[in-house]
C-alpha cells in the first residue's frame, strides 16, 4: 500500500466499516476500499455478542487485505460506549519568563496523565486549551512568552476488556504489524466541527441505531461526553411492540414516515412483508414516532443537565449520524421538543456528505493527520 493510504475501522452499533483511503485535493478523500459488515451491536458497554463482532472484524480485516496489499497498520474508532474522558487541569511554573516549548507542553501532560485502572487504559489525549500568565488562554502556546504554563487536558481512556477483543483478532493477521486506536467521539469533534465554533464551545450530539452519544466539545478537546444505549433503532422496537408488527415491517415505516408532511386523517401505510401486508393509519404511525423520539429528547435534557461546566444553553445541538436522517422531520421534531436550534451536520466532501458516513470519514481524517 503507498505510504499515503491509511485503513481504518468505524465501529459502530448496527455495523462496521473498513476503509482505505488518502487525502484528496481540498481536504477531500480519495476511497480505495470500503467493506461494511452488519452484527449484534453493543450496549450498556458491553458487547452482545463477543464471538459475532470479532468474526464480523476479521471478516472486514480480511477483505480489506484481499483487496489492497501492502496494509500494515490499522486506525480503530473506539465507540463511546467504551469510552471514558477524564480533564485534568494542572500548572507549569518557570522561574522566569521563557519562550514556551513544545517539550514543556509534553511535561504538563506528563504531569496530568491520570493512572491506568483494571478496568480503564488511556489511548490518548488532547489539550482543550491552555492559559498564559497574562491570562490568555490560546490553543497552540509553542513561541509564547510566559513565565507559567496552565493547560486543561482531555485523556480519553478505552475500557481494557475491549481492547483485548479487538487485538485477539488483529494478533490472527501476521501482516499487521500496529492498531492504534482512535475515540470515535474526539475524531468526529476534531473534523466536523469548525474550530471557530469549538473555541466557544460545542454540543455535538451523535444519534446511532442502538447507541448514541452527547458531547460538549471546547477547543481541542471535550470537556463531556456521555453515551447511552438509545438510537432510532428503539423508535423502530418501539413501533413493532405497539403495531404488533415484524421488526422489518416497523423499520420500513419508520422510514417512509414524514413528521413534517400535512396530516391526512385517513391516509394509510402499506408494507407487504414475506407475503403479507401490514396496512397501519399514518397518524397512528407518526404520534408513535414521535412518542419514541421524545424518549431521545429526555435523554438529551438529562445530560444537558449532569454537565455543570459552562452554560450551554444557547449553544445549538449539533446532530450527526446514521440515525437523524431516518426519519425525515427528526431535526424539526427535536428542536420543537427542546427548544433549540438543531443543525445536522455531516461531512463537507461531494457524495459523502450525508450524516451516516460522519463516523468514518472523521476517522479517516484523524488517521491521515496521525500518518502525516
Amino acid at each position: 500500500m503507498r505510504s499515503k493510504c491509511v485503513a481504518v475501522l468505524d465501529i459502530r452499533s448496527d455495523g462496521l466499516t473498513a476503509i482505505v483511503g488518502e487525502r484528496g485535493v481540498n481536504n477531500t478523500f480519495i476511497i480505495k476500499s470500503k467493506y461494511s459488515c452488519a452484527y449484534d451491536g453493543y450496549a450498556e458497554g458491553e458487547l452482545l455478542d463477543t464471538a459475532g463482532f470479532e468474526s464480523a472484524v476479521a471478516e472486514v480485516v480480511k477483505n480489506t487485505l484481499a483487496a489492497t496489499g501492502g496494509v500494515k497498520e490499522f486506525f480503530v474508532g473506539i465507540p463511546g460506549e467504551f469510552t471514558k474522558i477524564i480533564n485534568v487541569d494542572k500548572v507549569l511554573s518557570f522561574p522566569a519568563a521563557k519562550k514556551i516549548s513544545r517539550s514543556d507542553c509534553e511535561l504538563l501532560v506528563n504531569m496530568s496523565r491520570p493512572e491506568d485502572d483494571g478496568k480503564w487504559k488511556t489511548v490518548r489525549h488532547s489539550c482543550v486549551y491552555y492559559v498564559l500568565s497574562d491570562k490568555r488562554k490560546v490553543i497552540e502556546p509553542v513561541g509564547a512568552v510566559s513565565d507559567s504554563l496552565r493547560g486543561k487536558t482531555c485523556f480519553y481512556l478505552c475500557n481494557k476488556s475491549f481492547i483485548g477483543c479487538l487485538t485477539g483478532v488483529f494478533a490472527k493477521f501476521a501482516g499487521i504489524t500496529a492498531v492504534n486506536l482512535i475515540p470515535s467521539v474526539y475524531a468526529q469533534a476534531m473534523y466536523l466541527i469548525e474550530p471557530e465554533k469549538r473555541d466557544e464551545c460545542a454540543v455535538l450530539f451523535d444519534l446511532g441505531y442502538i447507541s448514541s452519544t452527547y458531547s460538549v466539545v471546547c477547543g481541542n478537546g471535550l470537556l463531556y461526553s456521555e453515551s447511552f444505549s438509545v438510537g432510532i433503532g428503539h423508535v423502530a422496537f418501539y413501533l413493532m411492540t405497539e403495531l404488533d408488527v415484524p421488526f422489518k415491517v416497523a423499520s420500513t415505516l419508520l422510514s417512509s414516515v414524514n413528521l413534517n408532511a400535512k396530516e391526512q386523517p385517513d391516509a394509510k401505510e402499506d408494507c407487504v412483508y414475506e407475503g403479507k401486508t401490514y396496512t397501519v393509519a399514518t397518524s397512528k404511525v407518526r404520534e408513535l414516532v414521535r412518542e419514541g423520539l421524545d424518549g431521545i429528547c429526555e435523554t438529551i435534557e438529562e445530560c444537558r443537565q449532569n454537565f455543570s461546566g459552562r452554560n450551554i444553553d444557547s449553544k445549538p445541538l449539533l446532530v450527526t449520524g446514521e440515525g437523524i436522517k431516518t426519519v425525515r422531520g427528526a431535526a424539526e421534531h427535536l428542536s420543537g421538543r427542546l427548544v433549540k436550534s438543531v443543525e445536522i451536520i455531516s461531512p463537507k466532501v461531494p457524495y459523502y456528505d450525508k450524516p451516516h458516513f460522519s463516523s468514518s470519514l472523521s476517522l479517516l481524517n484523524a488517521a491521515l493527520l496521525q500518518n502525516k
